[in-house]
């Protein structure tokens, strides 16, 4: 049993489920998961409320929650089309992450792709609501958008939510906020770093959707990053995530399609891609004033990342990781 005492019973099973037929959509799946993680509250140290009728479930902004509340938020995350576990990596405690439906799991759901900005209210909106809102640029490249009765999403943020934010995503979901579930945490808490480390599959299929390549050809995938040690507020913690998965973060896919599709992108996929990479991502944030959209965006990736072509049967590695910059990064 991996470190952590991550079930695989339902009902986290990670098969997708079809009833005569119907299949369950992915806010369905993520609301299971919910359902367990609200059962459990106590054992999780998190706490259930209702804001304007909706679920809120803080795992980390005035509950304390821990890493087993890290995994639930990783596996919410996925629509739980994906196995996440806490096991003993290179650098120590890491995050491990393996999935069959790479593209519905990590880039429908997973991916933090809906800035959620009400009054003053901000946070990083991820999970398969995203997939009922099917605004996102992504949406127009491959199937995802789906209606579901329920909408369930994670918020990487300081605070819970307003009545307002309710409100906000109730209309923008079309749905009432009874059927809403939200999940919270920052991302010092150390749910939010589970959750924000598990993101190593996902970040490298956002890199090879940015560079064109098509993801329907990604059977599955399997990452690990390293869980950074405790940072002492979010900005230090987005630092130290990020160079998880940028400096220690490995990623496998598998794949089918041709060699030379996998030759031509393969070397443009790891962070090291990047002019940016080298540098702790504090001292990089911090040079071009926190703004994540002036950093160049081929930095964010893992930073080994291996092909596995099921066609041909050839394997593809390319780029590395780096312990030092690792070291300075968690200061040990």
């Amino acid at each position: 049993m991996p470190v952590g005492l991550v079930s695989l019973d339902p009902p986290y099973g990670s098969c997708i489920v079809a009833t005569r037929g119907i299949t369950v959509t992915l806010n369905e799946r993520a609301n299971t998961v919910a359902d367990h993680l609200a059962a459990s509250a106590d054992a999780l140290r998190i706490a259930v409320q209702g804001i304007s009728g909706a679920r809120v479930i803080d795992c980390g902004v005035q509950a304390t929650g821990g890493l087993q509340a890290g995994v639930g938020l990783a596996r919410t995350c996925l629509a739980d089309l994906g196995d996440v576990a806490l096991i003993r990596g290179q650098f120590g405690p890491a995050v491990q992450v393996q999935t069959d439906h790479p593209v519905a799991a990590c880039m429908a759901s997973q991916y933090a792709g809906w800035q959620i900005s009400v009054g003053k209210y901000f946070a990083m909106g991820s999970g398969p609501m995203r997939a009922v809102y099917g605004k996102e640029e992504l949406f127009g490249r491959f199937p995802g958008r789906e209606s579901a009765p329920v909408a369930v999403g994670v918020l990487e943020a300081r605070k819970l939510p307003t009545d307002e934010v309710i409100a906000f995503l109730s209309e923008k979901l079309f749905l009432s906020a009874e059927k809403i579930t939200l999940l919270v945490a920052p991302t010092a808490s150390l749910a939010g770093t589970v959750q924000v480390v598990a993101r190593s599959v996902e970040t490298c299929l956002h890199k090879l959707h940015e560079l064109k390549f098509d993801l329907t050809s990604v059977v599955s995938g399997y990452g690990i990053a390293p869980l950074p040690p405790p940072a002492k507020d979010d900005l230090a913690a987005i630092g130290r995530t990020n160079d998880a998965i940028l400096y220690g973060g490995r990623a496998n896919l598998w794949l089918r399609c041709e060699d030379d599709a996998i030759a031509a992108v393969g070397p443009k996929v790891p962070a090291s891609a990047s002019s940016d990479y080298g540098a702790p991502f504090a001292e990089i944030f911090a040079r071009y004033g926190h703004d994540f959209y002036k950093i160049d965006p081929l930095l964010f990736s893992p930073g080994l990342v291996t092909f596995h072509n099921l066609t041909s049967g050839r394997t593809f590695t390319f780029g590395r990781t780096d312990a030092a910059v690792l070291r300075q990064s968690f200061g040990v």
